[in-house]
């Protein structure tokens, strides 16, 4: 049985469904799945959400822009499938002449963030204008984090594996609890979500997630 380096190493009590080896399949990333529904359902559910999330997301930029100087969104280069570079999207939650990179990313506990910057973080409102990302086929709703380049840079052959597949807004490590540790600490979750990769897991990914909100929002 493989085992993933022990610096990296999840344990299954993460996921029920993860499984030891760091091995993407190959008949999971051919499925049809996996080459065209998986995107033809993003598009159609992202297209839906910006109609539904247009109001609030008009509110959101007011609220940005009154409550720090600067611009409205966070534009910056990530790695998508294939390695390919593409601008991903954001409300931006700092305050500008900061620098944008964390070794936490999620992390709410950080003197950069603005007053509004901490609520749409935590709610993840922040990420709301990736949705036009998936329009443009740059990101799917599920998948591995988007990563920086400069990091990208530096992976080892078995770790940048997980880029045979689109970014996603929300995925494995996006819920895991050890998406408050260290950025690379997430690589090998995010190769088990590609080697799980099918329409039912990506179900269950996006209830949780929408479980996680409404847990952590709901008093």
């Amino acid at each position: 049985m493989a085992h993933l380096p022990t610096k990296f190493y999840i344990s299954k009590s993460d996921f029920a469904y993860m499984n030891d080896t760091a091995q993407p399949s190959v008949k999971r990333l051919s499925s049809f799945y996996a080459k065209r529904g998986k995107y033809l359902l993003d598009f159609v559910a992202a297209f839906f959400l910006i109609l539904l999330f247009a109001p609030l997301m008009i509110l959101i930029s007011i609220l940005v822009k009154l409550s720090s100087r600067g611009p409205i969104f966070f534009s910056h280069k990530r790695v998508g499938i294939n390695n390919k570079l593409f601008v991903i999207h954001k409300f931006r939650s700092l305050h500008i002449d900061t620098p944008s990179y964390s070794e936490k990313p999620d992390s709410t506990e950080d003197v950069r963030i603005t007053p509004i910057g901490k609520w749409i973080r935590k709610t993840s409102l922040d990420e709301l204008p990736q949705l036009f990302n998936v329009i443009k086929g740059e990101m799917s709703l599920v998948g591995p984090r988007p990563e920086m380049p400069f990091l990208a840079e530096h992976y080892e052959d078995w770790e940048n594996q997980r880029h045979l597949v689109r970014p996603g807004m929300t995925g494995l490590w996006q819920l895991s609890p050890r998406r408050r540790g260290s950025i690379r600490e997430g690589i090998p979750v995010d190769l088990e979500y590609i080697e799980n990769l099918s329409l039912w897991n990506d179900f269950k990914i996006l209830l949780r997630t929408f479980k996680v909100f409404w847990d952590d929002n709901t008093y």
